[in-house]
């Protein structure tokens, strides 16, 4: 009989309880199935969205490859304008950025790399800084690109600005501040990076003793 006290009081305790909690707790539990099926429809959209994203990087790619520089313009702002977001999105930048330019159209070039400047995350945002500012040292635009360049960027992106900054102050005849750049350049390049040690001391053997 005390046993059945008991449980009986116990019931009376749980139903007290749900009573008091019971409303919160069912709410709490909705609101984490609806976070968890948001959560689910996000990644099958972002998923979605990448898939489309690649057809259309593609596209940039094959019209990049045969120097089609209209279909190049046409695919990357279709690109950019409905998936910028993605990744794909700021490398059809970089390439449409380049293409133009080989092409000569320095307008659109600037266009595409500020563009990918804008929206890029952290990486593509400083290779189109140094992109652009070749653009605008080939425009004798040599402050400007200067400008570009003139907060010191994450260490990964320290040796391309260095270079950049060293053949926008050699352009301008600034050499002492030139062989500067260059030598933090050197300075900031791995071992491994041959090739353009090797561009580099050669545009700093250009300049001369000071």
């Amino acid at each position: 009989m005390a046993y059945d006290l008991e449980e009986q009081e116990q019931l009376e305790n749980l139903k007290a309880w749900w009573r008091q909690y019971g409303n919160a707790l069912t709410w709490a539990l909705i609101i984490a199935l609806l976070a968890f099926a948001g959560w689910n429809g996000w990644k099958y959209w972002e998923r979605k969205q990448a898939g489309e994203a690649a057809v259309l990087y593609e596209q940039v790619l094959k019209a990049a490859e045969a120097r089609d520089v209209e279909r190049v313009k046409r695919a990357a702002t279709d690109l950019e304008g409905k998936f910028g977001r993605t990744a794909y999105g700021q490398m059809s930048a970089l390439v449409a950025g380049r293409v133009l330019y080989d092409a000569g159209d320095l307008s659109a070039a600037k266009s595409q790399l500020q563009w990918a400047i804008d929206h890029g995350d952290e990486a593509y945002s400083h290779l189109a800084r140094v992109r652009l500012a070749g653009v605008l040292l080939d425009e004798k635009a040599y402050d400007q690109g200067l400008a570009l360049l003139k907060e010191e960027p994450p260490a990964a992106f320290v040796a391309l600005y260095a270079d950049r900054r060293g053949d926008l102050l050699a352009a301008q005849d600034k050499r002492d501040d030139a062989r500067t750049a260059y030598r933090k350049a050197l300075d900031k390049l791995g071992q491994a990076e041959s090739a353009m040690r090797q561009i580099i001391q050669f545009k700093l053997d250009a300049l001369g003793t000071a």
